[in-house]
């Protein structure tokens, strides 16, 4: 019931070529199976890196870069699934911003050994994604449950994790932890996501986990500038930290943040906790006024 999970400190990364990125990704990859990760979390936005492959009239225009990544969509999949399994562990890729249906929405891709196994969209938009850059709200309102061996997560894309809903219907459905792939460019930035991500911890009695882009990437307007850093936290309860934080990492330094979780110590302090956050928590219902949101379970198998 154990997992050791890498969250990445990640910088946005000028490249040549495809294979100059292929290469640095699997480094990156590489760098965390040393360290016994067995799943990997990489952050939001971190796969528009890619477009410094592109000319410079496409890298000055947010919205063209983002059209011009469809083009790199499936070999950018297909390099995570190889890598996924060649090294036998699960990866959250960085998000990406995929065209459906004349939209963008902003997705981060979950890949297993056996392959791609399913996705999250982003549910709540940034005022710079809706009013500058065009992505869209995750349409249909879907929730994936991500099932493994050793316990079940989802997946809470930035500013989503600032929000109860999300989480609180994952871990509702099962969920026992929490990943919040995050891309934000002022200390209060990721600021909202960390504390986010301890809310969400504190009242699902849950893990959660914060993967961020850091330094800066002038040649790119639409992630330009990065601050972040990597956490882990959880419920302040019985047999957890006093205050529910696992590890941090020194914010903007690059690299992995490695930690590994004991599932049956969520178990616990939901059964025996000195509160009951998670149970207290069911009765409540929260959710948009229009439109339902589904729970989509995906199997996640080394075999």
């Amino acid at each position: 019931m154990n997992v050791t999970i890498a969250s990445a400190q990640y910088p946005i990364t000028e490249h040549l070529t495809f294979e100059d990125w292929h290469k640095h990704t699997e480094n990156w990859v590489l760098n965390a199976v040393q360290q016994h990760a067995q799943l990997l979390l990489f952050p939001e936005y971190g796969s528009m890196e890619l477009v410094s492959i592109f000319d410079k009239t496409i890298q000055e225009d947010i919205q063209q870069q983002v059209l011009a990544l469809q083009t790199l969509k499936e070999a950018f999949c297909k390099v995570f699934a190889e890598l996924a399994n060649k090294y036998q562990v699960i990866i959250v890729a960085p998000s990406f911003p995929v065209l459906e249906n004349d939209k963008i929405f902003n997705r981060a891709f979950v890949f297993s050994a056996r392959g791609l196994v399913g996705f999250q969209d982003k549910f709540f938009m940034t005022r710079f994604e809706n009013e500058e850059w065009g992505i869209n709200a995750a349409n249909p309102k879907n929730l994936t449950l991500f099932e493994t061996e050793w316990g079940t997560f989802g997946i809470q894309i930035c500013y989503d994790v600032e929000f109860a809903l999300g989480s609180q219907m994952l871990a509702k459905a099962g969920a026992s932890l929490i990943l919040a792939p995050s891309c934000t460019e002022t200390i209060r930035g990721a600021t909202r996501v960390h504390i986010g991500a301890r809310a969400r911890a504190l009242e699902n009695q849950a893990y959660t986990v914060v993967s961020q882009t850091v330094g800066n990437a002038p040649w790119s307007p639409a992630v330009d500038i990065n601050y972040g850093f990597a956490g882990f936290y959880t419920t302040p309860d019985k047999g957890m930290p006093e205050e529910g934080i696992i590890t941090t990492n020194k914010p903007q330094e690059i690299g992995w943040l490695v930690e590994t979780l004991d599932f049956l110590a969520i178990e616990k302090v939901r059964s025996d906790g000195q509160v009951f956050n998670f149970k207290d928590h069911q009765p409540l219902k929260a959710g948009f006024k229009d439109v339902d949101i589904q729970i989509v379970k995906k199997k996640v198998s080394h075999i």
